[in-house]
């Protein structure tokens, strides 16, 4: 059988640098690796194949044979580390890629756990803004229930330092390492030791008021700095306000989300508002000066003569301002010229006069 180019397997130039080639090594390994395809003779083949040919590219001596010569030039140039050049079989393969990586847990997302303490909780609350809050902005205090440190033992969790001592499973390191042998190489299993938790020490006598959690119920208040702009649905965190973690481990964090109270004279557009604007007819003939409400108070607008109902106003800069910006919305007047449904002789009589008048009723 025909050999491939070693650099065309790998799917690198032949100018490559060595952190390169590991790279796109790496990555086929990955891809075709026995343990990710079992039973798939292609994906073996080409996890061969992939092993084969960083053997050869990644030693600068093999290298350089192989860039002259070719497939001649390195055969039986790895019989001092087991393999032959042509005989390149599935055992040399993940013995490459073992002593390439040191194990799974490199190219498989496993890594080690590092040793100790485990970090608390993320909570998450949920924060009400009326639309004024959003408008300008607010700072709010919340009081909120969570894991706090306990004081009696300062967060170790022990009745005293000494009855901390390191894990005799782990001897401290909070790991477990397990090798094992089997037809096709090496295997290392790293897991968290069981004993400690992989905290890397154990509490001989717990501390009495926590139990030996090193912490403990209570509350605490956080000061919330709500910037203009927000939704609902928008959030804040605060870094370290959560849970704190077991026996002195690192606190989770907050997580606020804002939720956006119905406004009793306001809609929400965006950025832009909405306000409902009920005029009479005689206002809406003759126009008018109305004062009406904003977000920053009292405002006046002007009605033009021969407005019609359903009419939009545009009120600029008067809406909620942009988030993380100067920029703000508008607030936008909806006319609705209203109609009386009772009303009295004389105001009657004054209709009937109206109505004689042509100039009142639409053009058709």
């Amino acid at each position: 059988m025909t050999k491939r180019d070693y650099y065309e397997v790998l799917e690198i130039q032949r100018e490559a640098k060595t952190e390169e080639i590991k790279k796109a090594y790496r990555k086929l390994a990955f891809r075709y690796h026995p343990d990710k395809n079992p039973g798939d003779k292609e994906s073996e083949e080409k996890f061969k194949e992939a092993s084969e040919a960083y053997e050869i590219l990644s030693d600068p001596e093999k290298r350089a044979r192989y860039d002259r010569f070719g497939h001649a030039g390195v055969k039986g140039a790895g019989a001092g580390s087991g393999f032959n050049g042509f005989d390149f079989d599935l055992s040399d393969a993940l013995r490459t890629f073992m002593e390439g990586f040191g194990g799974f847990g490199d190219i498989f997302g496993g890594g080690k756990r590092k040793s100790g303490p485990l970090r608390g909780q993320d909570l998450q609350l949920t924060l009400k803004l009326s639309l004024l809050d959003i408008s300008q902005g607010v700072e709010k205090k919340i009081n909120i229930q969570r894991m706090v440190t306990c004081e009696t033992c300062g967060g170790t969790g022990a009745e005293d330092q000494n009855a901390i001592a390191s894990c005799p499973e782990c001897n401290g390191s909070g790991q477990i390492r397990q090798v094992s042998q089997s037809l096709f190489g090496q295997f290392v299993n790293i897991r968290p030791c069981s004993r400690c938790g992989g905290e890397g020490n154990i509490i001989t006598k717990p501390c009495s008021d926590c139990r030996g959690q090193g912490r403990k119920k209570g509350t605490s208040t956080i000061t919330v700095k709500v910037p203009p702009g927000v939704s609902s649905g928008n959030y804040l965190t605060i870094r370290g306000k959560g849970d704190v973690g077991p026996k002195g481990g690192p606190p989770g964090d907050v997580h606020i989300v804002f939720e956006e109270k119905k406004d009793e004279i306001f809609e929400r557009h965006g950025d832009d508002i909405l306000y409902i604007l009920n005029i009479s007819i005689t206002q809406a003939v003759l126009g008018d000066e109305i004062e009406i409400p904003t977000l920053n108070g009292k405002a006046k607008l002007y009605i033009d003569p021969g407005s019609q109902s359903g009419k939009i106003l545009r009120m600029r800069g008067k809406g909620i301002p942009h988030l993380h910006s100067s920029r703000r919305g508008d607030q936008l007047v909806r006319v609705v010229v209203w109609t009386p449904n009772k009303i009295s002789r004389e105001t009657k009589k004054l209709f009937k006069q109206l109505s004689e008048f042509k100039e009142i009723y639409p053009k058709v």
